[in-house]
C-alpha cells in the first residue's frame, strides 16, 4: 500500500521560502515518478512539478519555473518542493502524487496514488 505523508506547508510572507516534503512508503520508489501539484480554493487542482526518482528528470510548470525546485532523497525516500519567491497566488493546499512509470507527465488523472495535503498560505 502506497502512502504519501505531505509536511512542511505554513503561512509566509510574498518573498519567503518554504520547503515541503513527502514521506512516501510501500513501494521501492525507483519506476516511479514523483509529482507536486497544488489546488485554490474555486480552482481545478493544476500540476506543479515532477520527478523521475531513478533519473531524477525533472518538470514543471511555467508559473513555477526558476522559483520553485523539486528534488528527492534515495535513501530516505523522500520527494522536496523548496519554494522561493513566493507569491500570493501560490497559495493553495498542495498535494504529493505517485505515478508508476517514467513519463514525467503532468496530467493529475496520470498519477495513482495521492497524500492528503499541506496548505501553504502566502499573504501580501
Amino acid at each position: 500500500q502506497v502512502q504519501l505523508v505531505e509536511s512542511g506547508g505554513g503561512l509566509v510572507q510574498a518573498g519567503g521560502s518554504l520547503r515541503l516534503s513527502c514521506a512516501a512508503s510501500g513501494r521501492t520508489f525507483s519506476t516511479y515518478v514523483m509529482g507536486w501539484f497544488r489546488q485554490a480554493p474555486g480552482k481545478d487542482r493544476e500540476f506543479v512539478a515532477a520527478i523521475r526518482w531513478s533519473t531524477a528528470y525533472t518538470n514543471y510548470a511555467d508559473s513555477v519555473k526558476d522559483r520553485f525546485t523539486i528534488s528527492r532523497d534515495n535513501a530516505g525516500n523522500t520527494v522536496y518542493l523548496q519554494m522561493n519567491s513566493l507569491k500570493p497566488e501560490d497559495t493553495a493546499v498542495y498535494y504529493c502524487a505517485a505515478r508508476l512509470g517514467t513519463s514525467v507527465v503532468a496530467g493529475a488523472t496520470r498519477y495513482d496514488y495521492w497524500g492528503q495535503g499541506t496548505q501553504v498560505t502566502v499573504s501580501s
